[in-house]
């Protein structure tokens, strides 16, 4: 999808925190190409670096690896990318991890985070979660990491979506269309060689059903991922249909989902397309 030559009226800022690389681009990659090609600007934050999701390769070699597939994924559509350096399930919601969370977001200012649920089967997804919420009040206090310069705004954060019930299900408050840059998210997840055609087929017990050319990846990638987005487009149809209007709403075959978390700004329905400036 090409980048749109005109300008925002508001140029906004769209910081992703997830907790590996990767869940940015699964969970907001459809969400991250629209905001891009509308000229706004997307930083995806990965809390840890990837360095144990593999089987068969680890330490030095993995991290440099998954590095480079996050940076290839974003260099798709144009956003920054930027993975911190702590290591896969070592991830803690301590006060050291807290005051780099502080750190980044002060850095980058955002207009929105989006970020995982509290609610989650991997540790460093709700720990990341975590981090964020105990940052959320922390940014705007001027002793707290006095140099770097507090938030005189608070941002807006929304959990992306997941499928878990316990203690309380996901419950989306904004619905995106992601139909015109689906192939965008497709060719995002297809970086991620290290993950997609190894290491989670590997884990699932799989791997003889990976294709070995490119193409024939690719496509028996698609019928692997995005299942999960037209299920969303299919379970929330009623919000798409809201936000949309009947008639477009009913179109769209792939979404991806945001639930406002109470801890940011609050985002009133009335407000909700000056961040998500989608719904025209």
């Amino acid at each position: 999808m090409p980048r749109s030559s005109a300008t925002p009226a508001r140029k906004l800022r769209i910081l992703v925190i997830g907790a590996h690389p990767d869940d940015d681009e699964i969970k907001a990659g459809g969400s991250a190409a629209l905001w891009a090609a509308a000229g706004h600007t997307v930083r995806f934050v990965t809390a840890t670096n990837g360095g144990t999701g593999h089987h068969a390769i680890g330490g030095v070699e993995l991290v440099r690896r998954r590095l480079a597939e996050a940076k290839a994924a974003a260099a798709v559509i144009g956003i920054e990318s930027q993975v911190m350096e702590f290591t896969n399930g070592e991830l803690e919601p301590t006060l050291y991890y807290r005051k780099q969370f502080i750190k980044i977001i002060r850095e980058f200012n955002p207009d929105l985070i989006l970020t995982h649920r509290p609610n989650d089967y991997h540790p460093d997804h709700r720990y990341t979660s975590q981090l964020v919420q105990d940052s959320s009040y922390v940014i705007t206090v001027p002793n707290n990491l006095p140099t770097t310069p507090a938030l005189r705004k608070m941002p807006v954060i929304a959990y992306l979506s997941d499928n878990f019930t316990k203690p309380i299900p996901f419950q989306p408050d904004v619905v995106v269309g992601i139909d015109s840059v689906i192939e965008k998210k497709l060719d995002m997840l297809h970086c991620h060689v290290s993950q997609f055609y190894e290491w989670i087929p590997w884990n699932q017990q799989k791997e003889d059903q990976v294709p070995k050319g490119n193409r024939e990846r690719r496509a028996w990638l698609r019928g692997q991922r995005m299942q999960a987005d037209e299920s969303c487009a299919k379970k929330y149809r009623a919000k798409l249909l809201e936000l949309y209007g009947r008639k477009a709403g009913a179109k769209f075959r792939y979404a991806e989902a945001f639930e406002i978390c109470e801890y940011g700004s609050p985002l009133p329905k009335e407000r909700i397309p000056e961040l998500f400036p989608f719904f025209g």
